[in-house]
């Protein structure tokens, strides 16, 4: 997620023991994925991953951990390592533009952490408010009861309510840690849903967040206030997000957030060294169909600095955007041919500032009086900008101390479009350097209300699709064991692994 909304609701302590409990199955594999036996097909030799991000990292390291080492895994990237995982450098320090915060739920995330030998960035504590263009209608205390009474005093128990539909979704979705690790995997993101939560999870994605909020009692104003904030800061979009999307998002602002030490992006090159696979700096252009003697293989076109190339593989994972016009991935000799997906994705736009906050647009004329570290907004016609936080580096020493609000301190800016300097005038009184990064980061949501396939063919993935349900790291992650998964069942035909039904019972007669 992009960004998350800090600790005003309180914690939930189902969600901790659940988290004791599905952390014991995460990097567990059964002794029937060791290795394949000796009646099975003969592994894949090759295999190639489009995308070298954390989708794309994390699929080649699964796909390994499934195939074995002996399967050349090639990772087509035509930028950097990392994808939306992104650093710029404000002086000499490096801080985050893309994706910034890992739930505590996360734990593909927290595995890939331990396997890597990386560490936790230390936590910077600041205080959160909802601005609405005139005034703050929600502010953050140092005090936690304070919080509590004011979220009620302003709304109820709307913000109970909402914590026990996030809390109800997400126990429900820690439920893939274990279906994953039993080898299970899923055709269709429907089928993946439908075995996590039912016709509920299915029907979250074909109507809005607030349908679902309103439904379980919580009102209008704490959505236009709470809510809102929390999906323009996330998602960068309104609550006509569908309800999956939305919940998740949701889950994400309510603190228990972490990062890595020195990058979110260090978990991507790091699953690539481990998994020694050969990074191909280039461009995909075609992906073209062949069969030979029965069996089907992938041509994969490319460009790169010295020419036009290509490759043979079995496998073939495209764990990078489809929908996006900008992509000019081309499939040649496909009988259907593959179908264009709906839908354009979302930009939003970051701007890291290295400057002096203009408090007094926030009501505070004396700078040194500004006490949030984070400022969320409403959906206001006014309001040119969704989200604005004073960030650490990615780097934190023991020493290190928060800028206090009097001085020149480094701002990422969420908008929609990039700020002209009038606005950024509006927002600082002075500023060293603005460095703008204009990122496709989610799916506009309201432009496709159909999930995107995950099979395009005979073992061709799209990893993507996913975003379509939900965005984040950690779903990236989900889909990539999920494809690596479906590979390996399907090479191997393995259909009892595929699509199951009443898997909850499977798994604990398994147990």
């Amino acid at each position: 997620m992009m960004a998350a909304f800090p600790p005003l609701l309180p914690p939930a302590p189902r969600l901790l023991l659940l988290l004791t409990v599905a952390a014991g199955w995460v990097g567990k594999e059964p002794a029937a994925f060791a290795a394949a036996t000796a009646g099975d097909p003969a592994p894949p030799g090759k295999i190639a991953v489009i995308g070298g991000g954390i989708g794309g990292s994390s699929v080649a390291h699964f796909l390994q951990q499934h195939f074995g080492p002996q399967v050349q895994l090639d990772v087509y990237e035509k930028d950097t390592v990392g994808g939306r995982l992104s650093t710029v450098t404000v002086n000499k320090q490096q801080y985050e533009s893309g994706g910034a915060s890992i739930h505590a739920l996360s734990l593909h995330m927290q595995d890939f952490v331990k396997l890597l030998g990386l560490k936790h960035r230390r936590e910077v504590a600041g205080k959160s408010a909802i601005f609405n263009g005139e005034q703050f209608v929600l502010e953050e205390t140092d005090w936690y009861l304070l919080n509590l009474f004011r979220l009620w005093w302003h709304y109820g128990m709307s913000f109970l309510r909402l914590q026990m539909w996030v809390e109800e979704v997400m126990e429900k979705f820690m439920r893939i840690y274990k279906y994953q690790a039993h080898g299970y995997s899923f055709s269709r993101l429907e089928v993946l849903l439908h075995s996590l939560g039912g016709d509920t999870f299915v029907n979250m994605t074909q109507r809005t967040v607030a349908e679902s909020l309103l439904e379980v009692g919580v009102t209008q104003r704490f959505i236009d206030d709470v809510i809102v904030a929390i999906l323009r800061a996330g998602y960068g979009q309104s609550v006509l997000v569908p309800a999956f999307a939305g919940a998740m998002s949701i889950a994400g602002a309510q603190g228990n957030m972490w990062a890595v030490e020195g990058g979110n992006k260090m978990v991507c090159s790091g699953l690539l060294r481990l998994t020694k696979a050969n990074i191909i700096q280039a461009t995909v252009t075609a992906i073209s169909l062949h069969n030979s003697e029965g069996k089907t293989f992938y041509q994969v076109h490319y460009e790169d600095e010295e020419g036009q190339g290509s490759s043979f593989y079995d496998i073939v994972v495209i764990a990078t955007q489809l929908h996006d016009s900008k992509n000019n991935i081309t499939f040649q000799n496909f009988d259907p041919p593959i179908a264009e997906f709906p839908g354009v994705f979302h930009t939003t736009v970051t701007s890291i500032v290295h400057g002096y906050l203009n408090s007094s647009y926030f009501g505070f004329p004396d700078p040194k009086l500004f006490p949030f570290a984070s400022v969320l907004t409403t959906d206001t016609p006014a309001l040119f900008f969704n989200s604005m936080d004073n960030i650490c580096p990615v780097n934190i020493s023991g020493v290190f101390r928060r800028k206090q609000p009097q001085e020149a301190a480094v701002w990422r800016v969420h908008s929609q479009r990039p700020l002209d300097k009038p606005e950024l005038k509006i927002l600082f009184r002075s500023y060293y350097s603005v460095q703008v990064t204009e990122w496709q980061a989610y799916p506009d949501y309201e432009s496709a209300k159909t999930l995107p396939p995950i099979i395009l063919h005979n073992n061709l993935y799209y990893l993507n699709s996913v975003e379509w349900a939900a965005g984040s790291m950690e779903m990236a992650a989900v889909a990539a064991k999920n494809v690596a998964l479906l590979a390996y069942n399907y090479w191997y035909h393995d259909l009892e692994k595929i699509d199951q039904k009443d898997l909850m019972h499977k798994v604990k007669t398994e147990l």
